[in-house]
């Protein structure tokens, strides 16, 4: 049975301003998304984490990846294995004519076909939700009502579809079938901006009316 004393915070950084999130159970403590600087940032507040949630492997959520996998040895779950063509490295290089670099890192866990995982002492309901990234994926604690939506779902908006692999129909399917239904109370963690609701974005969110 899950421990319910859960503690939650967060930590931006990286050229898009990414959330990366810290779960803090009685009975473990897990990291969702990686983002630059949040190793530095859960140095600095003395946490290790034993498991790593990445959302999707865009290069902003997943560069201190491989950095946080070695300080502090946490297995990390993600729907597909590490590929430079989930990362985006090659293609905003391109973009922007920036150096854009992330280290390999090794998933531990495939989530591709699963529906539910245990990490930090807790019970996650996967949801697979192309359209932003192939191997984009929700993780959603029902006894809590909290999902992590990474570039899924924003407050007032949805993540974009014109990357490689993308697909704006499939996105918007996946919210309205797979998140929609959720209570309206469920708290949404996005991989950019403000935390939201279900309630909310069912109520406002002009993508999804």
């Amino acid at each position: 049975m899950m421990n319910t004393l859960m503690e939650i915070s967060f930590f931006t950084g990286g050229m898009a301003m990414t959330n990366g999130w810290l779960v803090q159970t009685s009975a473990g403590t897990l990291a969702v998304d990686a983002p630059e600087g949040m190793a530095a940032w859960l140095r600095g507040r003395g946490v290790t984490v034993s498991t790593l949630l990445l959302t999707h492997q865009h290069f902003d959520h997943v560069q201190d990846a491989a950095l946080i996998q070695g300080e502090h040895g946490a297995r990390i779950f993600a729907f597909a294995d590490y590929s430079r063509d989930l990362t985006l490295e090659l293609l905003m290089e391109m973009a922007t004519g920036m150096p854009v670099k992330v280290e390999p890192f090794r998933v531990d866990e495939i989530l591709e076909g699963r529906t539910e995982i245990e990490a930090g002492g807790v019970k996650w309901r996967l949801e697979h939700i192309p359209g932003h990234s192939p191997d984009s994926v929700t993780f959603h604690c029902a006894e809590e009502k909290i999902i992590f939506a990474g570039d899924v779902l924003f407050a007032g908006s949805i993540g974009r579809a014109d990357f490689p692999g993308g697909s704006m129909e499939e996105l918007v399917q996946g919210i309205v079938e797979k998140l929609l239904p959720l209570p309206d109370a469920t708290r949404v963690f996005p991989g950019h901006g403000p935390e939201t609701s279900i309630g909310a974005e069912r109520m406002d969110n002009p993508y999804l009316s």
